[in-house]
């Protein structure tokens, strides 16, 4: 048992649920493989419940049970279980909920023990090693703008969430760098730098400006666009000319996201369309061995069950696409980085495109059918409007380019900050680091707050608001408790080992089951691919804070137990500062 409490250490849902399940197997011995149905209880008969009992009346009734319905089953599941220092009490309810109190002492025991250990030893523990997470994917020779914004910190969560949780995560930035348009590009830029090498990012100015004047001319000039279609050909043929000044445009539009992604604090690897060109023929040809590519119209697809357009892998005129290059990608992730979750971060629109994808893998036996693993997911997300509920857009519809984006958040987060008096109390470093914090903190968690699947709308004030569920509010109460506990004069490290925490007043006891439930909120976060349950969390863990400090009753500084709600107060800062690390907020520590 000692080891298996080890397993999920952090979990209290695990650790109940390894207790029912020993009460099970005694209670219905006939039964195989009853898995513990365990929920964290909203009513006011306890802190957790175990809901089987219904269940099992319905399979074993009618068999020559010697219970005579659900409340019998609960009461049988309840006097079956194992002691442990975990439980205070239970109590069957209704239809035979077990109600399972917890024991207060276990409670601050496990939350002292985290202090001493630190938070990572409540990280889930998924049953993958490797995976990896798709997102970001801009465009070369385009500039990032909002539509990216959300691929870019959904991704960065999902990715910081499965690392947390102990999983190898290859973070691939799969940026469009391959395909028909770069031969326009090329040869405008052939055009406009003879000496094309001597092309800086300074010389070709504003990328996307570059890009809509090489459009321009393609579509406007009918010899261009000759020349660009044979660009292509030569660029896709490897020559050297080609190649070099393909290469020469990558480098531009690189140093420009690495511009946004510095700031985001996001890290990824690059492996673009092109890292997979030379799989696909190979690729297909072993699709075509097993008899699921077939001509049709002149280009060779794959047909879907269910789906009435069939998945184009060679393009009429013989040239490759989209699932050309998807099917190479998932090829490569499950067998030469031997991935066994692949997780695709794009918008909602290509949905089918990426389901057409899976299924096509599963027919080819790369996946295996359901939901086991190796498994690919695709996290689709919705649209960030404007205050109009259209796309959100400038003033002259052009898209919100991403720099300016997070300009405008610092700037009015540091104007905040000196319009309250801190330009006078701190130094220019404190103000822009604080900015920075609040500022790019704020934009995040007005997307991450939301259910990703939803479109939302994309407001300055509000999320700057230090009132309320924005990232600014969550980021002052971390640094008040911070304030809390630096207004003590203790040395906290000290308390942790030689101080004793309790749980003894009911607002200390709701603050400490509300940190206790961290562990299994990560876990469904990572599970279904939600951020919006850690903000969820965050934000009630906030509340139920400030319930416990503003109640005269929980006095901290001076009172007869400051010791252990100092302890208490740091191990709110501690959950908290790992929910803002999962969100990739950084944490501020005055105000």
């Amino acid at each position: 048992m000692a080891a298996q409490e080890e397993e999920c250490k952090g979990n209290v849902k695990a650790q109940l649920a390894k207790l029912f399940e020993v009460s099970l197997k005694v209670t219905v011995p006939n039964e195989a493989d009853v898995d513990p149905l365990i929920a964290a209880c909203t009513g006011k008969f306890g802190d957790y419940q175990c809901n089987n009992a219904m269940g099992l009346w319905s399979k074993i009734k009618g068999k020559g049970t010697q219970f005579c319905g659900p409340p019998a089953v609960g009461e049988a599941i309840k006097n079956n279980l194992p002691t442990s220092e975990m439980i205070d009490s239970c109590s069957v309810a209704g239809p035979g909920f077990v109600n399972v109190v917890l024991s207060k002492n276990w409670m601050a025991k496990s939350i002292q023990m985290m202090l001493i250990e630190g938070i990572d030893t409540w990280a889930p523990q998924p049953p993958v090693k490797t995976a990896v997470v798709d997102f970001s994917s801009p465009n070369i020779a385009k500039e990032m703008h909002v539509g990216h914004l959300r691929s870019t910190i959904i991704g960065d969560t999902l990715a910081r969430m499965l690392e947390f949780s102990k999983v190898k995560v290859l973070r691939r930035n799969h940026v469009g760098d391959w395909g028909t348009q770069f031969g326009m590009l090329i040869e405008f830029l052939f055009e406009k730098f003879p000496n094309f090498e001597d092309a800086t990012e300074t010389a070709i100015g504003d990328l996307q400006a570059f890009y809509k004047a090489s459009k321009q001319r393609f579509d406007s000039d009918p010899a261009f666009k000759e020349r660009a279609q044979q660009a292509v050909v030569r660029l896709q043929g490897g020559e050297e000319k080609y190649r070099r000044a393909w290469a020469q445009i990558c480098e531009i539009s690189r140093t420009e996201f690495h511009k946004v992604y510095q700031r985001l604090g996001v890290h990824l690897e690059e492996k673009g369309e092109s890292f997979y060109n030379p799989y696909i023929p190979g690729v297909i040809e072993g699709l075509t061995k097993q008899g699921l590519v077939e001509e049709s119209q002149g280009a060779r697809v794959i047909f879907i069950e269910g789906i009435n357009i069939p998945l184009i892998v060679v393009k009429s005129d013989g040239g490759f696409n989209y699932a050309s290059t998807d099917l190479a990608a998932l090829w490569y992730r499950l067998n030469e980085e031997k991935a066994e979750w692949i997780i695709y971060v794009t918008d909602v629109g290509q949905q089918q495109h990426f389901d057409m994808v899976f299924k096509a893998a599963k027919r080819a036996g790369w996946l295996p059918q359901g939901d086991n693993y190796p498994k690919a997911s695709h996290v689709g997300f919705g649209l960030v409007l404007g205050e109009d509920g259209k796309r959100f857009r400038t003033r002259n519809t052009e898209v919100v380019r991403l720099v300016d984006l997070l300009d405008e958040a610092k700037n009015r987060s540091k104007a905040a900050l000196i319009e309250r008096g801190k330009g006078e109390e701190w130094t220019e470093e404190e103000i822009e680091s604080t900015a920075d914090a609040v500022g790019y903190g704020a934009v995040k968690y007005a997307d991450l707050k939301n259910n990703r699947l939803t479109n939302y709308t994309f407001n300055f004030d509000q999320m700057l608001n230090d009132k309320g569920n924005t990232a600014v509010y969550l980021l002052y109460a971390h640094a008040r408790i911070c304030s809390i506990i630096r207004r003590s004069g203790k040395d906290v490290e000290e308390l942790k080992n030689k101080g004793t925490l309790v749980l003894e007043h009911k607002d200390e006891r709701d603050l400490g089951l509300h940190l206790l439930q961290f562990a299994e909120v990560v876990e469904e976060a990572c599970t279904n691919l939600l951020p919006n349950v850690v903000c969820d969390y965050l934000y009630s863990l906030s509340e139920i804070f400030s319930k416990f400090y503003s109640n005269p009753e929980c006095k901290v500084i001076g009172s007869d137990k400051e010791t252990s709600r100092l302890l208490l107060c740091e191990a709110t800062a501690v959950v908290m500062r790992k929910c803002f690390n999962l969100l990739g907020i950084t944490p501020i520590y005055k105000i």
